[in-house]
Parts: C-alpha cells; structure tokens; sequence
C-alpha cells in the first residue's frame, strides 16, 4: 500500500508542499521543478489498466484510477507543472512556490480519481491553493481573490450537492456516465460549469487571471478550466447543449478579448473561447470530436502557459500590461517576441504548430457530425483568435508607439528557458502529430494535413491579417475597464456593502451617544438621589441647559430610539434561531 500511494503522480506533487519548507531558501526555486519532474516520468511509465483504492467508511476510495483518457492529462499536467516551476525558478517567495505544488498536485489527483468523494476533495483543493496564487500578488489581489474564491465555492457546492444525489440514487460513489433525466446530473453538470468559465459563470476568470502574480497566472492557465473538460469527457459525452455552450464560449471570449486592453486579459478571454471547442467537441460525442477535445485541450495547455509567460515577461520588465501604456518593445525584447509568437502561431491554428492539429480536429468532427452551424461559428471564432491574439496583441505591445519611455529590466534567463521548452512543444507536437495522436484516448484516426484544410486555413490567415493591417488604428486599446457579467456582483455588491457597512455605522454611531447620554443622566442621580424626585441640579460648571433647546433632548430621544432598535434586532433573532 505505502509503495502504491509513493508511486502516485499526486503524492510525488504534493510531497514537495512538505520538503519544499526544509530546503534552504536558496534551494527551493531549484527543488521545486524536480517533484512535478518525477511526475511526469510516473504518468509516462503507468499502464492504461492500473489502479489503486482504499477502504474509507463503508466505501472503497478510488485514489488512482489509470486508463487513457486520465494519463494523458497527467502527462501534460506534470509537464505543464515542471515548465511552470521552470519558469519560477529565481521566485523565492514560498508561498507561492507551496501553493502552486498544492494546486498542481490537487490537479493530477482529480484525473486520477476513481470516484466522486476522492474528486470532490481534489477538486475544492484546487480552488483554494489557486486562490493564493492570486492573493499573493499585492494591491489588486485581495479582493479579486475573495471574489474568486466565493465563485469558486459556490460551484463546489452544486458539485457536492449532485454527488450526493448522484450517490443517493445509485447507491455507489465510483465515477460514471450522467443521466440526463436526474437533478443530480444537472447539478453535477453546474458545478463542472463554473470551473470550465462557461458564460454567464465565466467572469471570475477573466476578474482574476490577469491579477494573478506573474508566475502564478502560468499555473492557472492550465489546471482548473481543463480538469473541467477533463471531468466533462468522464460523465458528459454526448450532451448536445453542450455543443451550443461550446459555441458560445467560443465567440463570447474572442469578442470580449477584442474589447479588452490589459494583455493578460485579453489571454484570460481566449481561455474560455478556446474551452469551448474542447466543450463543444464533448457535446458532439463522436469519437473523433472527443480525440479533439482531448487533444485540443493538451495543446492548449502548452500555448496558452507560452502565451502568458511571454505577456508575464512583459509585465515584469516593463511593470506594465495595457495595450495603452505599452510599445517599442520588439527593440528590447525581441526573444520574448518570437517566443511569443510562437504560442500565437499555434493557438491561431497555423500550419506545423500544435493548435493547427487539435482544433481542427473539433471543427472537422462538427462538418462530419453534419452540425453545419457550429462548424462555420467555430471557424468564424478562429478568425477573431488570430486577430486579437495573433496580431493586435503583439502590434500594440511590440511594434505601437509607447506612450510614455521607460526602462525595461533585464528578466531571469530561467523565463526564457522555460518559454523555449514550450515553444518547442508546441512546433514538435505541431511538425509530428503523430506523437500527440498515439496518446488519444479514443479509436479515431486524422489527417490534419490534407490540402483541402490547408489551402482553406491560409485564406483565412491571411484575409484576417489584411482586415486587421486596414483597420489596425480602430483595434487599438481604449483605457477603459470593459465590465462583462461581474458587474451583477460587482456594482450590486458595492451598492450593498455601503448601505451595510453605512446603516451599521450610524446605528453604532446612535447607540454609543445614546449610552454616552443615558450614563450622564444617571450618574447625577446616584451621586444625588433627590433628583430623582424631579428636582434640578445645579451644573457643576458652565451655564445650566435650557429646557427648550432642541439639544438637549436630542441625546434622550436617540438613546430611546437606540434601545427600540436593539429590542427588535433581538426579537428578530431569537425568532429566527428559534
């Protein structure tokens, strides 16, 4: 049992938020890629048939539960993991570096579990070690993350509720297909919907992503939208309103990263477009959808970490993000440039990089499927990613004129490092995809490159670059804040905390001069009891107050006023503890 637990890809992570707090300070950023590292060989090694369990209770906890579909998202999770760790290798900050092992290893562990209560401790271990990562940027990440944080327990709170009906009507907790007839199914379906950002449940990513510390935000690109597919694939194969929620996904981001002018916000919104080929290609069902789905989703998992280490870059040399307040960088920063575009290259489906053999996949399989619409919205998706991601993000920051001069630091070579390495991937997996496709899940072949799809993909490209080279003065960044669906919890929750926090301070203001008064009427009494009998003391000093002054019976009224108020506020509890 004990080499069983050693040998799972989880422990290997999770092992190291217990040693990295032992190693010199110096040491840790160079002990912290090794535990993901000895993941990857793991998940590399374990057969598609392994598993482990354990009794708990009257159940029996799967804890690793081995079959195609859960190790290729261990590999590209470790992978992702060690690339991250990479990149942080000069952060000394260990909080960061703990909570990033934590949600790294909570992510392996939820594709490796077997049933729903092992998945559900996972899955909520994901949503507060990912919380830190946004609290420990200082200045804008408190809140962010507080707000991240509630989104993300309420979501856990619909998973569990399902799980327990799920669990209830089955009489088992093993993971298994959803029943589209049962409430359980679509509170299950809910909570996975709050972590794979699909709208109107999507603002707290693209709120919390682009405040997120600059190693942080690496991580948080790859584990909690994807696991969500990840669970989507394991129970929800098939749902057709998922084709239409992919769809949506798909346009609603790119139209909203046209919008937006922080760089990292603009990668946050091609996020939830891009989760939504992996979601409509889970509603599809077919085998060849599903192997798109699967393979887009590890291919997003390496362009998009690319993408916001090269935007990260930017931010930490520069200390800027915007659109409006960046440029003239191509001179400075020309490795990061063409590190960058790499990723930019790949997520826009360029020919030989790894978003080209993956999400094609998707859009072949909806045409196959003869769902005509969703394969010409997708398509048209495409074509807003190339034009946010793939040139207006790289003019504005690299080639516009900057507002204003400033100097640009020097970053770590570790970045670069680990931008190479994913860059590579990226045109690897892109060059030969046949060692991407020997590791899907599902018994369907493909041939990306057929020249019917490469003939069509280069128009497209290229009209899309022409378009934008026309009209590249209207696509600049406006400074403004673009408020999308957060504004329901954002304006709404303002509004209530000041007439709270207002209504609060004036009834405390009330009962402390209330009090304050009633104590000076009674302290004169004790010390001379005649006036209880209505008899007027003289002032010990200064003038005695006139009767018919407003004042002085203002204190009186507020202190009764104060005292009706605390009896109701005490009746009203104790009738609603009652």
């Amino acid at each position: 049992m004990a080499s069983e637990l050693i040998l799972h890809p989880a422990f290997l992570v999770l092992l190291g938020v217990i040693v990295l707090p032992l190693v010199p300070p110096a040491a840790r950023g160079k002990v912290f890629p090794l535990f993901p590292l000895a993941a990857l060989g793991v998940c590399w090694n374990l057969s598609a048939d392994h598993s482990f369990s354990v009794e708990f209770l009257e159940y029996r906890l799967s804890v690793l539960q081995v079959d195609r579909l859960s190790r290729i998202f261990g590999i590209v999770f470790s992978l992702i993991g060690f690339a991250g760790g990479l990149f942080a290798l000069h952060l000394r900050d260990v909080r960061q570096q703990l909570a990033a092992l934590l949600y790294a290893g909570s992510a392996l562990g939820l594709v490796f579990s077997g049933d729903w209560l092992t998945l559900f401790l996972f899955w909520e271990l994901t949503a507060v070690s990912s919380t830190v990562l946004i609290w420990s940027r200082r200045g804008t990440g408190s809140r962010v993350g507080l707000r991240y944080l509630l989104v993300h327990l309420f979501g856990g709170s619909l998973l569990l509720a399902g799980i327990l009906g799920q669990v209830q009507t089955t009489g088992g907790i093993a993971l298994q297909l959803l029943e589209a007839g049962r409430l359980s199914s679509w509170l299950i379906l809910g909570g996975i919907a709050v972590n794979a950002a699909i709208p109107p449940l999507h603002a707290w990513l693209s709120d919390a992503y682009p405040r997120a510390t600059v190693t942080g935000a690496v991580f948080l690109s790859a584990f909690t939208t994807k696991s969500a597919v990840y669970l989507l694939a394991r129970v929800a194969p098939g749902w057709e309103i998922l084709i239409a929620l992919g769809v949506i996904m798909a346009l609603y981001g790119v139209i909203f990263a046209v919008l937006a002018n922080n760089i990292r916000e603009i990668l946050a919104y091609h996020i939830i477009s891009q989760v939504g080929y992996m979601v409509a290609g889970v509603g599809i069902g077919t085998p060849l959808a599903l192997n798109g789905a699967v393979a887009h989703a590890f291919s997003h998992i390496l362009y998009k970490a690319l993408l916001f280490m090269g935007a990260g870059m930017v931010l930490h040399a520069t200390g800027r993000s915007r659109l409006t307040e960046l440029g003239g960088l191509a001179g400075k920063m020309p490795l990061t440039l063409w590190l960058y575009m790499v990723g930019a290259f790949s997520i826009s489906g360029f020919p030989l990089f790894n978003g080209f053999i993956s999400k094609s996949m998707v859009v072949s399989a909806a045409l196959d499927a003869r769902y005509q619409a969703t394969y010409l919205l997708l398509v048209l998706a495409s074509v807003g990613t190339f034009l946010s991601i793939g040139l207006k993000l790289p003019y504005f920051t690299w080639f516009g004129r900057s507002p204003r001069e400033s100097g640009v630091s020097r970053p770590p070579i570790n970045m670069h490092l680990a931008m190479g390495l994913l860059a590579l991937l990226c045109i690897g997996f892109g060059v030969f995809p046949s060692l991407l496709y020997a590791e899907l899940p599902y018994g369907a072949g493909y041939r990306p490159y057929t020249l019917p799809h490469l003939v069509e993909s280069i128009q497209l490209l290229a009209a899309t670059f022409f378009g934008f080279w026309w009209f590249r003065s209207r696509l600049a960044g406006q400074p403004t804040l673009t408020l999308d669906t957060d504004w329901f919890y954002r304006r709404p929750a303002g509004w209530v905390r000041r007439c709270l926090v207002g209504g609060v301070s004036q009834l405390f203001e009330r009962a402390d001069a209330g009090i304050l008064a009633g104590i000076g009427w009674l302290a004169p009494r004790f010390r001379n009891p005649t006036l209880w009998l209505g008899r007027r003391a003289e002032p010990e000093q200064g003038p005695a107050v006139s009767s018919d002054d407003p004042d002085a019976t203002r204190p009186k009224l507020e202190f009764a006023v104060t005292l009706v108020l605390l009896c109701v506020l005490l009746f009203t509890a104790a009738a609603f503890f009652r």
